[in-house]
């Protein structure tokens, strides 16, 4: 269970980034650069923009800790099956999420820790401002 505010969020299953860098450099920059590249920032900006989108982001967060179908997808987002189908063609092109056939349907889940540690923060960030809790680290 993660905290947030020293209050238990039951909502997540988020691991914390490691935030020790390798000591040899030239593993710390296999791992993640320390300079931006402009593929990295097009990619940022591209990821960022897609969370702009109130469905995407409640199919992101029913996705956080299992696999759905589009029609689950579409109930939670409440739209319809096909609105909810090319949310989801944008989101895999993005490599947000990732799909696999079973069967005659496809089951959709989020694409690794990143994916979801960043919509658990942007949540986060977003609660702080609603409830006016001060900004921490």
């Amino acid at each position: 269970m993660r905290r947030c505010c020293n209050k238990p969020v039951q909502f997540l299953s988020v691991t914390p980034a490691r935030t020790r860098l390798p000591r040899d450099k030239k593993s710390a920059r296999a791992e993640h650069a320390v300079e931006l590249t402009d593929d990295q920032v097009s990619r940022a900006v591209t990821s960022f923009a897609l969370l702009a989108d109130p469905t995407r982001v409640r199919m992101l967060w029913a996705l956080r800790d299992t696999e759905l179908d589009v029609t689950s997808l579409a109930a939670i987002a409440e739209c319809r099956p096909t609105v909810a189908s090319q949310h989801l063609s944008k989101l895999r092109f993005a490599g947000l999420v990732e799909g696999q056939r079973q069967g005659q349907r496809v089951v959709y889940r989020l694409r690794g820790g990143h994916v979801r540690a960043l919509l658990a923060e942007a949540l986060f960030h977003a609660d702080h401002q609603i409830s006016g809790t001060p900004v921490h680290d």
